[in-house]
């Protein structure tokens, strides 16, 4: 009998094994025959389930989102925050800075492919895209704490999504770099949100 194939557990293990070389080599040193060692699956594996180089390394960004994603929406579930707009904020912030224990590979291959993008449309449009979906979902979390009573009324929304993403940007580079550790990267998110806590939020969570 034909041996059954888990089609998207392969193309998540191959894709993780470029991410592995870029963060250990760089983009340019991902060649097929080492993704196929990595992966411990044959080269003829790698080239049916992505029959490009560009397509392998398209999803292995994607990977790399819906890692963080999925990694978020689990702590979220397991967090008994009970829908508070501060637990739920802070959780998201320190999943999208990729700055979590274990995660300073990660951190690197993100901004590797940043960095690549800045001359390959493929990895902008994929990175526009996730930065305004990440951006809409701030704005949802930060509107969702003012009508919670969370967050305080005045704060702007649109601005302080943009200020947001920008910093968060800026975390994960320093983590990459070693210039910050998960526990001080997450108490600056901690830190920068402080501000906008309502004074009966702020009472609550002294």
């Amino acid at each position: 009998m034909p041996r059954h194939v888990d089609h998207d557990a392969r193309r998540r293990r191959i894709a993780d094994a470029v991410c592995d070389l870029i963060a250990d080599r760089g983009i340019e040193g991902v060649t097929l025959r080492d993704v196929a060692a990595r992966a411990e699956v044959s080269m003829g594996a790698v080239q049916r389930t992505f029959p490009t180089g560009d397509l392998m390394l398209g999803f292995a960004l994607d990977h790399i989102i819906a890692k963080t994603q999925e990694r978020g929406a689990r702590r979220i579930d397991t967090s008994g925050s009970k829908g508070s707009a501060k637990t739920l904020l802070s959780i998201t912030l320190q999943e999208m800075s990729l700055a979590g224990s274990g995660q300073r590979a990660e951190a690197t291959v993100w901004l590797t492919f940043t960095a690549a993008a800045a001359v390959r449309e493929d990895f902008r449009a994929v990175l526009r895209e996730h930065h305004e979906k990440s951006g809409k979902l701030l704005a949802w979390l930060i509107d969702y704490g003012k009508n919670a009573g969370e967050i305080r009324p005045d704060l702007n929304t649109a601005g302080e999504t943009r200020a947001l993403r920008t910093f968060v940007d800026g975390i994960t580079q320093h983590f990459a770099l070693g210039l910050v550790t998960t526990r001080s990267a997450h108490r600056l998110i901690d830190d920068h949100l402080r501000g906008w806590w309502t004074s009966r939020e702020a009472k609550t969570r002294s």
